[in-house]
């Protein structure tokens, strides 16, 4: 067997922030991640089931190295006692189960939240390179560089362009979707060595240590969902969740995901206190152009010079977008842009859109309503229809 996963660095630095926010505040949360392909694949999922097994066994083998630990714990957000939670830790194989379930591939990670919350990035990058590997062709790679190259041209040729107020800074964030791990690291050590005007950082923390870049990432859905069955009421359930994020980064990690339950229930929350505390806002569902006017005009409703502030973009991007949405708020907030599938799985096949992600909490279900309908996501309509109605979302 090839492992697909040969270092728990491997995955996206927000796990880790959020893990130790989880563990600090919440060490007791029972928690369950579903696995979830949203497209049709080319080939039954369940087909891959008897390599998947084979991975999760080799992946609740792993623990962290030494010089791993050392470098999570040169993060200066990263706190002792939680590298010391990460030098013992390892996953238990019993919190995880796959199985077959017609034509689909069923995951479901079930247990303690600190100790299941981090299977969900290794799951995915799991499943998409097992799956490729059985479409990839001798000219495959061929084709990804290709693509690449254009890529490279692109930024290349945005250059000449008459320079903004604030810059252009791109991120790979492409680790969950990815072709393969060792194509990641072709396409982020390409745009590191060819664009490092442009070319800022990544999420996956092993790549940044390797090549010396910039880990990048704060806060995910789960995160917020979380709060959704902490026993504060479901409406202060936000509220709640970034005063934590505040107690405990204290001024780090400054950006806040903005589509638990839409960009308008999120600003409902995002006062002048946390517009103040929080460097910026993510946007990762609905029309981006209308949401970053939206940030815009509450913190000019809050009197914030928005130069000062930041917005991330990190929905289904490309390069040709988030040039398009650079050229339109450049001049009047920083920017950040979050490209994921499109970098590090362009290659001429259709990617897989599949993600693993938080369903039930302390047995009861979580939600995230999102600004995209598609990316609604819960099992429990009665309780989706509750949070709609809390938060005065329409369906």
């Amino acid at each position: 067997m090839q492992p697909v996963i040969q270092s728990l660095l491997d995955t996206d630095l927000y796990k880790f922030t959020m893990w130790q926010t989880m563990l600090h505040r919440h060490p007791q949360t029972q928690a369950e991640y579903t696995f979830v392909c949203r497209n049709a694949p080319a080939y039954p999922l369940a087909e891959l089931l008897a390599d998947v097994e084979r991975q999760l066994d080799h992946l609740c083998s792993l623990s962290f190295a030494p010089t791993e630990l050392a470098y999570i714990g040169s993060l200066r957000f990263i706190k002792p006692d939680f590298v010391d939670f990460l030098r013992i830790f390892r996953f238990q194989r019993s919190f995880i189960e796959a199985k077959a379930d017609g034509e689909r591939l069923s995951i479901i990670a079930s247990g303690p939240q600190v100790h299941v919350m981090g299977f969900e990035i290794y799951v995915l990058a799991i499943v998409n390179e097992l799956y490729f590997r059985r479409l990839a062709q001798p000219d495959t790679l061929a084709e990804g560089r290709r693509r690449l190259t254009e890529k490279i041209d692109l930024l290349r040729a945005f250059g000449s362009e008459p320079p903004r107020r604030h810059p252009f800074e791109l991120f790979d964030f492409g680790l969950r979707r990815r072709f393969s791990g060792d194509w990641q690291r072709e396409v982020v050590a390409t745009f590191k060595r060819e664009v490092p005007q442009y070319f800022k950082g990544t999420s996956n923390v092993l790549l940044a240590r390797d090549l010396g870049l910039v880990p990048i990432g704060t806060m995910a859905h789960e995160y917020l969902q979380t709060y959704q069955a902490l026993g504060v009421r479901l409406r202060d359930h936000q509220k709640a969740a970034l005063e934590d994020w505040v107690q405990e980064y204290r001024g780090d990690l400054g950006t806040a995901l903005t589509d638990v339950v839409g960009m308008d229930a999120f600003l409902a929350d995002f006062d002048l206190y946390f517009a103040k505390l929080f460097d910026g806002l993510r946007h990762d569902s609905g029309d981006p152009f209308v949401w970053g006017e939206k940030a815009l005009a509450h913190y000019a409703k809050l009197r914030i010079d928005a130069n000062t502030k930041r917005l991330v973009f990190s929905d289904g991007l490309d390069v040709p977008r988030a040039l398009a949405l650079y050229r339109h708020f450049a001049d009047r907030t920083q920017l950040g842009f979050g490209i994921g599938t499109n970098l590090s799985n362009d290659v001429g096949l259709t990617p897989l859109n599949i993600v693993m992600k938080l369903t039930h909490c302390n047995g009861q279900p979580v939600a995230k309503l999102s600004d995209s309908p598609g990316k609604t996501l819960c099992d429990d309509q009665t309780f989706l229809a509750y949070l709609r109605q809390v938060f005065n979302v329409t369906a």
